[in-house]
């Protein structure tokens, strides 16, 4: 990593908005101060669409090619995340769906079946993640976006385009369910 540019994101404190119109005037490291400042959300967020890691590395140099693509002339209409969301989220998917057309060997296949599921040891020892994992995709993704990526619900609205009334909706019913699940139930009785 390069320290420099590094220190640089640390120390600039100018606004994603100031930084668009930087970039659009041609200043290269305002984009720089963008990726330090957005890469880590964009891996973790890709992570939880692919479950791989570097399948999720993939997907955030194709939203930051994304981005770079948009100047210049980008207009910054949102926040920063409600923009990136979807293409992070379409850019998962579709690294997924290329990974799953991966045809295994008998020799592979063999070796995946007999390897204990970590998945299955990690529910076992945390009744949030498994809970989680019962939600409906739908519930599960306005659910992290709220309380992991702390969007607004109306920014989760745009990020979805979907309309602020179904968020409302979907929110209540995730978090009705983990109310209502006895390895969850805690998290609310405080």
């Amino acid at each position: 990593m390069d320290l420099d540019v590094a220190s640089r994101e640390q120390i600039d404190t100018r606004s994603d908005d100031e930084l668009i119109a930087s970039l659009n005037a041609g200043d290269a490291s305002a984009f720089d101060v963008l990726y330090f400042r957005y890469r880590d959300w964009v891996v973790n967020l890709a992570y939880r669409f692919t479950g791989d890691r570097e399948i999720s590395l993939d997907v955030l140099q194709e939203t930051f090619l994304y981005l770079a693509r948009k100047f210049p002339g980008f207009r910054l209409t949102a926040q920063m995340k409600t923009f990136l969301y979807p293409a992070v989220r379409n850019l998962s998917i579709g690294a997924r769906k290329k990974t799953q057309r991966f045809q295994s060997s008998e020799e592979e296949l063999q070796v995946i079946e007999n390897t204990p599921a970590v998945e299955d040891a990690f529910r076992e020892n945390e009744p949030l993640s498994a809970v989680m994992a019962q939600l409906s995709e739908e519930h599960r993704e306005v659910l992290l976006l709220r309380f992991v990526d702390g969007l607004s619900l109306g920014e989760i609205s745009d990020a979805l385009t979907i309309p602020l009334g179904t968020v409302k909706s979907r929110l209540h019913n995730a978090l009705a369910t983990l109310r209502n699940d006895p390895g969850t139930r805690g998290f609310f009785e405080q």
